[in-house]
């Protein structure tokens, strides 16, 4: 019967992270929050979640564009937003660096390069006037300037 248990707990490791290593992620201290500014654009809204995803043409710090599932405070007004406007995002970025044997588990076993777990939580939005560099339609006003 040992043999039998054996077995299973090296397929459930194959499968998966062992549990010292889940126990070491899942308690895992963030630092101090970094703010950053990335520009971008709103995939997604979730106004009873209050979140929301975002693409950005600057990567973060981990390396990605797209966060999902990013935190908005509750006290923006986050039915004001607009998807697919260029934004100018202030981003408080948190990190728990993770321990060496994790980092190695995680590349060798499942092929992912991470030393750190991050949280993103937006701190402020501006739209951008990203419509101001093209070319206007004259306006009445505009023709008589002309002269």
């Amino acid at each position: 019967m040992g043999r039998g248990r054996a077995a299973k707990d090296e397929g459930s490791q194959e499968e998966g992270l062992p549990k010292w290593a889940e126990d070491e992620i899942k308690s895992a201290q963030f630092g101090n929050p970094e703010t950053i500014a990335r520009t971008g654009y709103i995939l997604d809204i979730y106004e009873s979640d209050f979140k929301v995803d975002i693409q950005v043409y600057e990567p973060m710090p981990d390396g990605r564009s797209i966060v999902e599932g990013l935190d908005v405070p509750k006290s923006m007004k986050i039915s004001d937003f607009m998807k697919g406007f260029v934004y100018e995002f202030k981003v408080k970025v948190f990190t728990a660096p993770l321990g060496a044997k994790v980092i190695e588990i995680l590349k060798s076993k499942f092929g992912l390069d991470m030393k750190a777990i991050y949280h993103f939580e937006l701190q402020e939005l501006q739209m951008m006037d990203v419509e101001s560099d093209l070319p206007a339609a004259s306006s009445p006003s505009e023709e008589g300037d002309e002269d």
